[in-house]
């Protein structure tokens, strides 16, 4: 605790649109790779917790799904979920993307008034995060402040860069400062996420399919990990044995997935069983098999059992 200042703990919601670099923030933040990120939106399909420990503080964020006008359940479900974390937050951050367009004019697009608009019935603290600085020239960044500024009386206003961390401790501590004051912390200081290590491991497959098969395959596309083997596991590494399905919608996106004699699918596993090792510090056998359930992403019973739905 910082001596005359009290200790503060809570919960920090990350909001935007897909692909604003909320996942990358909190990968930022925690130093690992807890939220998988790809060049695509809407990667992110449930909220993810990273908790971040500071001199004074410990920041609770929830990394949320892009918020966006929803068609279809599976992507419903994501903007509900995100909207949902709202009411059980102290603080919200809310993220926009700098640069300007043709003539430095600064388009202020639908959804982050919508966006905006939900933060402020909320009325909860709220902090707007000016992402990607690094992409911008200096002299844009006023006027994306002043563009953004209207919609909402914010708390703090923060230009930093999620990707090179530029400015991210002065994000970190403009939030702490909004949180409220708290006699311990909510976790203890081991605790860096809510998110299993076979949850993890189902993502980064997840990951590497998002990534290798880009346009191909659209977001029909989950990971379920059957088996989890730990026995051989030990404190300087061992074996860890994993078996993860693939779920698509159609026997094309099958085929896909499998590629020309199997080599999409091994190097989906070769690149996804590197990240493991990494997180689980052993080694992985990885075994990956590809099934096909027709509109799974339109049954709620198909994603509950997925872990998408609640």
């Amino acid at each position: 605790m910082t001596e005359g200042k009290p200790f503060r703990a809570g919960f920090v919601a990350i909001l935007g649109r897909p692909n604003v670099g909320k996942s990358t923030l909190l990968n930022r933040l925690l130093g690992e790779h807890v939220a998988i990120v790809t060049a695509r939106p809407q990667t992110t399909r449930t909220r993810i917790l990273g908790v971040v420990n500071g001199e004074g503080f410990q920041l609770a964020l929830f990394d949320t799904p892009g918020l966006h006008r929803a068609k279809g359940t599976l992507n419903k479900r994501m903007v509900n979920t995100a909207l949902g974390t709202l009411s059980e937050v102290d603080v919200a951050l809310v993220l926009v993307e700098a640069g300007t367009g043709p003539g430095g004019r600064v388009e202020v697009g639908e959804t982050v008034r919508w966006i905006a608009g939900e933060v402020k019935r909320s009325r909860k603290p709220a902090v707007l995060g000016i992402n990607k600085m690094d992409r911008a020239p200096r002299e844009t960044l006023l006027p994306v402040i002043e563009a953004y500024r209207t919609l909402h009386d914010w708390a703090d206003v923060i230009p930093f860069s999620a990707l090179t961390g530029e400015n991210v401790d002065r994000l970190t501590v403009a939030l702490a400062g909004h949180l409220p004051p708290s006699e311990a912390p909510l976790f203890p200081p081991d605790v860096m996420t809510d998110q299993a290590e076979r949850i993890i491991a189902a993502e980064y497959v997840r990951e590497q399919v998002m990534e290798l098969t880009r346009d191909e395959l659209p977001y029909a596309a989950a990971v379920e990990v059957e088996e989890f083997d730990e026995s051989g596991r030990r404190e300087d590494g061992g074996l860890v044995g994993i078996g993860a399905v693939i779920w698509v919608e159609r026997n094309s996106q099958k085929g896909i997935v499998i590629g020309k004699g199997g080599s999409m699918l091994k190097r989906i596993g070769t690149r996804a069983r590197e990240k493991m090792e990494r997180l689980l510090g052993a080694k992985v056998f990885l075994r990956l098999t590809v099934k096909v359930e027709e509109r799974w992403s339109e049954r709620v019973e198909a994603l509950r059992r997925l872990g998408i739905a609640p």
